[in-house]
């Protein structure tokens, strides 16, 4: 009579069981990255992957140091022994990560850390093409539009894009007729980053409401860009301001792809769906799933996105 009611018991435990891709383990390990887009691998190693492993290895409870250079990315990993509590040693390595910054290049972007949790492997991996749309008209897409609906679904913490082009308007000067004007890059540069901003103006007070006020500078066309005055002294002493199109080749193109995905022979885009740390894997990735089916019938999704 025991075992029967054991049995029962079972079976009617076996429809509640939830399923999950992996079992709950977070590693003892920390992970560090930082990118400096095009930055040659040794002088990576000698400006920023030292200063992180002789600032990071003080972390408390570290056990070994391992780092990998490559052009434009460092990676310093921190092992630690097993029953160590790796959240105390996260937040011991953030601090150290932040006394490392003031020693950094200003050219990184934002560094990264993470413990090693296979919750953080993504749930979910789509490839996206089109055979109409532009690999830059394609990754805008994906990007602003589908990944935005994707990101409400319960459970679903990110849904990050990778592949295809990324639109980037390519200032190309005349190095010659730079010099020739006692100019350089950096003059080009100063004039884009002074121009090309919105700035606040404060805010309009009105006798029952208040609206803020902005300067819009931000170019919009290329056209703008094209005609934007360049002060020059010349040699009697004058000031002229020719358009920078006279000292510059602009076009409206896209960045130098570092990831290329193809599927059945046309570019595509990588969809990785990032679920939440409490989330289960199988029931986020089969909403996700139905999300997709519902908005191809919608017509929501071009008929020409595969």
């Amino acid at each position: 009579m025991l075992t029967l009611a054991a049995v029962v018991l079972g079976l009617f435990s076996l429809g509640s069981l939830k399923i999950d891709l992996l079992p709950h383990i977070i590693y003892p390990s920390i992970a560090v990255r930082i990118n400096d887009p095009g930055v040659p691998a040794r002088i990576m190693e000698d400006e920023v992957t030292r200063q992180l492993e002789e600032q990071l290895a003080i972390t408390e409870g570290a056990i070994h140091v391992r780092s990998a250079t490559r052009e434009g990315r460092s990676a310093v990993d921190l092992d630690f022994a097993y029953g160590h509590d790796i959240d105390a040693a996260l937040r011991d390595a953030s601090t150290r990560l932040d006394r490392a910054r003031r020693f950094l290049p200003d050219t990184i972007e934002p560094p990264v850390i993470y413990k090693r949790d296979p919750s953080q492997l993504p749930a979910a991996e789509y490839a996206i093409s089109s055979s109409r749309l532009d690999p830059v008209e394609l990754r805008e897409w994906v990007d602003y539009t589908l990944g935005k609906w994707l990101v409400t679904i319960p459970g679903v913490a990110a849904a990050e894009v990778a592949g295809g082009l990324r639109r980037e308007i390519q200032v190309l000067a005349d190095q010659d007729d730079l010099a020739a004007r006692k100019l350089d890059i950096l003059d080009i540069e100063k004039l884009l980053e002074s121009e090309n901003r919105n700035i606040a103006g404060g805010r309009l007070r009105l006798p029952e409401m208040e609206i803020p006020v902005q300067t819009r500078g931000r170019f919009r066309h290329l056209e703008t860009l094209e005609q934007l005055p360049l002060e020059l002294e010349e040699h009697n002493g004058d000031t002229a301001t020719p358009p920078l199109e006279t000292l510059a080749r602009i076009y409206d193109s896209h960045e130098e792809p570092r990831l290329r995905i193809r599927l059945n022979e046309l570019p595509a885009i990588k969809l990785s769906i990032q679920k939440q740390p409490q989330a289960n894997t199988v029931s986020v990735v089969d909403n996700v799933n139905r999300q997709l089916a519902e908005l191809r019938s919608r017509g929501m999704i071009p008929e020409t996105v595969e």
